[in-house]
């Protein structure tokens, strides 16, 4: 009998036991590797190619099969509090959850909406995937929308798809009711990563064990059924919709879907891209149609990860022939933008391009992949990429444009070594004496982007934000 964590909820254990029963020593199997701590690194091609970056990471990994950036970490290491994650090289993430991005396949021109986004892992990896199709030379045509219901949890979004480089989305802070009533059909692609019961995350989130019952998983099936309903018409004629859980429990997974189908006759159930590691779908478990083994489950003792449902839904019909294209216009005035190609570049390599450059209320410019009109009234933490503010009748370029910047980007660079006694100097918000030309200067490390520091008057002053110092 295999040793289960005495805290795990008694029923849990029960009912996967039973359902897993009909394969001999697969529920031994399940609970082992489910009390495991299996940890992803998921590699951002912003930050060079993916061969490039495997060979920087300084830990033992094994390739997680279905995703060609994902990495799996063969030992503890300190990746979560390495230099490289700060700097957005590689976000953390469970190997199941990397699936999500895979099997939705974003296109580079296409709308996608994450509508559960943070803290971010699956949005950023979306992103990445747009950035990374789109032709070195071309200008990007997707839009992305990071959407959290739950404002404090959106400024997280905010804060890992700045670190992540991401210049092509939009975080929102809205319920799917208000996003439907203002966007019908406008998404090739929607992402509902749903709220759930949290089974699979037992090995490292103890506040989910001690939230488990069947109430829970009835009470957040309920929740899922209404949030899908609510999400509905986002999604466009021709467009598809992935669901996922982190999640067991057959009542939040083929339960859910089946609900949704019977009351959506315009979408169906389709089969999932075949990639190593997904098993169908159980319908059996909860009685559900037939149709429902076309859904997909990752189990934490057939690959890396802990566990993952996902079902991916098509919305029958031809999509319409009047969906918006990404916005190329500008709202800056003249003046604004005079002073911000004066500083912009002196700073960068490649001029600046009004296109889509948006100034706000709070003097902030953004570069905005949607048309203002579009979103104007709803609650938008960044409509876009934040590139610069104006203060005191200055640019200050901001810290999101250097995230998303190559050294080869910009004019002046100063790359440090990890150990470089200025680095730590840096993160903390100092100076050092430097007597090269004045202006912006890119700090980097190891070839990757940290910040901007202003150089004038003999020394280089960090500008690193003061929320992130050390």
């Amino acid at each position: 009998m295999t040793n289960i964590p005495d805290t795990w909820p008694t029923k849990f254990v029960e009912r996967m036991r039973n359902w897993l029963s009909d394969e001999a020593g697969c529920a031994d199997a399940f609970f082992v590797a489910l009390t495991k701590r299996d940890i992803g690194l998921r590699l951002n091609p912003a930050r060079g190619s993916l061969d490039e970056l495997r060979a920087r990471i300084p830990w033992e990994t094994l390739p997680i099969p279905w995703c060609p950036e994902g990495l799996w970490l063969q030992e503890e290491g300190q990746a979560g509090v390495h230099l490289y994650h700060t700097l957005g090289v590689y976000y953390m993430q469970d190997p199941s959850a990397m699936a999500a991005a895979v099997l939705l396949d974003p296109q580079p021109d296409e709308w996608v909406l994450d509508l559960a986004a943070a803290p971010g892992s699956k949005a950023t990896h979306i992103a990445a995937r747009m950035m990374a199709a789109t032709p070195e030379h071309d200008a990007p045509k997707g839009v992305l929308v990071a959407n959290e219901v739950v404002r404090r949890r959106a400024s997280v979004l905010a804060m890992n798809v700045e670190r992540m480089g991401v210049t092509n989305a939009l975080v929102v802070n809205e319920t799917p009711e208000r996003l439907a009533a203002r966007w019908p059909g406008l998404f090739d692609a929607v992402l509902v990563d749903a709220p759930c019961s949290g089974e699979g995350t037992f090995s490292r989130d103890s506040q989910a064990i001690r939230d488990w019952s069947l109430d829970t998983v009835f009470g957040n099936s309920r929740r899922q059924k209404q949030i899908l309903d609510q999400t509905a018409p986002l999604v466009r004629r021709g467009g598809r919709l992935l669901y996922g859980t982190c999640t067991f429990a057959p009542e939040e997974n083929e339960g859910v879907i089946a609900a949704f189908l019977a009351a959506h006759p315009d979408f169906e159930i389709v089969t999932l891209p075949q990639v190593p590691g997904l098993h169908p779908g159980r319908p059996e478990w909860v009685n559900a149609p037939e149709a429902l083994r076309r859904a997909g489950r990752f189990w934490p003792h057939t690959g890396p990860g802990h566990g993952h449902f996902y079902a991916l839904l098509h919305r029958q019909g031809e999509p319409p022939n009047d969906l918006p294209e990404r916005w190329t216009g500008s709202a800056i005035p003249g003046r604004i933008w005079n002073l911000c190609q004066k500083t912009l570049g002196e700073a960068l390599v490649t001029p600046v391009s009004d296109k889509g450059l948006l100034l706000t209320k709070t003097d902030d410019l953004y570069v905005t992949p949607m048309d203002p009109k579009l979103w104007e009234g709803l609650h938008v933490l960044r409509p876009g990429w934040w590139v610069a503010s104006l203060r005191h009748n200055k640019v200050w370029p901001d810290h999101a444009l250097a995230l998303a910047l190559r050294p080869e980007n910009v004019r002046e660079v100063v790359d440090l070594a990890q150990d470089d006694p200025r680095l730590a100097n840096y993160l903390r918000g100092g100076f050092w004496p430097d007597r090269g030309p004045a202006g912006f200067v890119l700090i980097a490390v190891d070839g990757f982007p940290v910040g901007w520091a202003k150089r004038g008057d003999g020394r280089v002053r960090s500008r690193y934000p003061v929320h992130l110092r050390g």
